[in-house]
């Protein structure tokens, strides 16, 4: 079984994702620096599954693309 993400994980990752495309990764470490920068979080936990949900996207993102592309 996988995690649960909560909703306001999965509503800031997908507002930031609006907003921010091309600065959206594939890499974790460089979603964490633009979540800091974005977003005023509160814990590092939060931060933490908000990067993680937006590389999550990004990669969803890069296989619809690929896919599209054949």
């Amino acid at each position: 079984m996988g995690k649960v993400r909560t909703s306001i994980v999965k509503r800031t990752a997908r507002k930031i994702l609006k907003l921010y495309p091309d600065r959206v990764s594939l890499s974790f470490e460089e979603n964490k620096k633009l979540v800091q920068e974005v977003v005023d979080v509160k814990s590092k936990k939060l931060r933490n599954q908000i990067a993680g949900y937006l590389t999550h996207l990004a990669k969803i993102r890069k296989r619809i693309e690929q896919q599209a592309a054949k």
